[in-house]
């Protein structure tokens, strides 16, 4: 059969290969730009070296991935590029030294956009390591490291990825991120909370620059400083991500178009559409994920082969409001209506779609709170966090029941949020605790928000006596590397002692195995 042809305006006729790259090429310009693009500088001069904020990878799949930057020779001032759009020239190469090139391009950052780029790049060999950079006027960028997916059709012996949330500037350290460098991970999981919005406070380890952010200057000045770190770089740099938001990427405790602080609906409907385009601005998301004013489907789903499918999810842009309040509660009759929804329908429904067709050997649904009903009060009194899946009890079920009856291959939910350790079985109903585990729950801890953690021995005691399908908690800082092979999975927690000082060492805190075809914790 012959290679179809596609047409791009100003090209001539392309094969899907070239087609993909391309139009991964001219995305910041095409479909990007809100106006006319105007006059493209090729040879731009900076005021500064532009590539402050250095590279990233994302989204991967086998022919390919998205490849990230930002011209900002000012990263703390605005970025400091003119108001032009700017041509930036990008490769990908099997070896380091960039010597065998294997895709090549140009693309165009534009101002309505913070001067990122994006671009998508296809046609590339599927489950190996390539490298990449940047250039722009006579500046070139850092390398960073990226890879393909396996297909389906090849065998996919293993996996190793890292996944972490919760990294507040302010009050610690990215310590964490330089043991998680060392670990080599194929793939790094970001479940939200990548930066906070709150205003610089007195102090701290590190002062946030700018005010509370509400406008849209005031998020991209937060995504920058954040993107300045140098071991956050680096992590990015080594290996592609898959990253999600949660709530402090816009306001705490959010849901839809309803705030925290009572800012009116449409109101904090120009702020979500701030903070969303600042969002995806500043991560290597693909062009399917642009965001529409205050909308974006940031939802999606990737595989690695036949090993593992990663269904990422959105809990903060459909659900309805938290019931009696945001914080710990016993369920109130609103918790248990069967028309609240963290997920919302047409996610839901995505979500269950994609389950019943995976071919994969492990499901992961990488999300962002604690889906286990945990007790947080000893004794007969129930206190549960509303703004966790326990407040939306229907779309709790509903999710535990569908995996249970449709016997979905070894389920794995993965979360973020809540600045501790947790390792829960996840039973189909929580109010029959005898019933078997469906699925397993590994939670992570912050990179350093809540600043220095601690071990509570009586604490961890309380919780395990009040709820025993949870089977550790810690409340430490850190993240959670795991190894996937066909036959079981391994959790290990890997926390640091403090985050308010640099140089902290990496501990084990513990380890947990989940053996394929059997969705119960074993400690390792």
């Amino acid at each position: 059969m012959a290679t179809p042809l596609y047409r791009v305006a100003g090209t001539g006729p392309i094969d899907r290969r070239q087609f993909l790259v391309v139009t991964g090429s001219l995305s910041a310009a095409a479909v990007w730009s809100t106006r006319a693009l105007g006059t493209v500088v090729q040879s731009p001069k900076f005021s500064d070296y532009p590539f402050q904020l250095g590279v990233a990878s994302g989204d991967p799949q086998p022919d390919g991935f998205v490849l990230w930057t930002r011209l900002a020779p000012k990263p703390l001032e605005g970025g400091g590029m003119p108001g032009d759009a700017v041509e930036v020239a990008w490769q990908v190469a099997e070896d380091e030294q960039m010597t065998k090139v294997v895709q090549k391009g140009t693309t165009v950052a534009s101002p309505d956009w913070a001067h990122s780029v994006h671009v998508e790049v296809a046609g590339l060999k599927p489950d190996r390591w390539y490298y990449y950079q940047f250039r722009s006027g006579s500046e070139t960028s850092p390398k960073g490291r990226t890879r393909t997916t396996p297909t389906l059709e090849q065998p996919a012996d293993r996996l190793k990825f890292a996944f972490a949330s919760c990294q507040h500037f302010e009050t610690g350290y990215y310590t964490a991120y330089e043991h998680m460098l060392k670990e080599n991970p194929d793939l790094v999981i970001h479940l939200g909370d990548y930066i906070y919005e709150g205003p610089g406070r007195e102090n701290l380890v590190r002062k946030h620059v700018g005010p509370k952010l509400k406008e849209l200057a005031d998020y991209r000045l937060r995504h920058a400083q954040y993107k300045t770190d140098a071991a956050l770089q680096a992590m990015h740099a080594a290996a592609p991500w898959l990253v999600a938001w949660d709530d402090h990427e816009v306001e705490n405790n959010y849901a839809d178009l309803i705030s925290e602080k009572g800012t009116p609906p449409d109101d904090f409907r120009t702020q979500r559409a701030n903070a969303y385009k600042a969002y995806y601005e500043h991560m290597p998301l693909r062009v399917a994920t642009l965001p529409k004013g205050a909308d974006m489907p940031l939802y999606r789903r990737v595989s690695y082969g036949k090993l593992a499918d990663f269904h990422v999810l959105d809990t903060r842009q459909y659900r309805t409001d938290q019931p009696c309040g945001d914080g710990g509660k016993a369920q109130c009759a609103d918790a248990l209506d069967p028309n609240r929804t963290i997920l919302g329908e047409q996610q839901r429904n995505w979500l269950f779609d994609g389950l019943a067709a995976s071919p994969a050997k492990w499901n992961v649904l990488a999300q962002q709170v604690m889906m286990a009903r945990v007790d947080f009060k000893d004794g007969e009194e129930k206190i549960h966090s509303m703004d966790q899946w326990p407040g939306y009890e229907a779309d709790r079920q509903r999710v535990l029941k569908y995996l249970y009856e449709r016997k979905i291959a070894n389920p794995v939910v993965i979360t973020g949020d809540i600045h501790t350790n947790w390792a829960n079985d996840l039973v189909a109903d929580f109010d029959n605790l005898g019933g078997a585990p469906v699925a397993t729950e590994f939670v992570g801890t912050s990179i350093s928000s809540s600043g220095d953690g601690r071990r509570d021995p009586e604490r961890l005691a309380t919780v395990l006596a009040e709820n025993s399908f949870v089977k550790f908690h810690n409340a430490e800082r850190g993240y959670i590397v795991c190894d996937v092979t066909p036959e079981r999975w391994r959790s290990d927690f890997r926390t640091v002692e403090y985050v308010t000082r640099k140089g902290a060492p990496l501990v084990t805190r513990a380890s947990f195995v989940v053996e394929s075809g059997q969705p119960k914790l074993n400690k390792a």
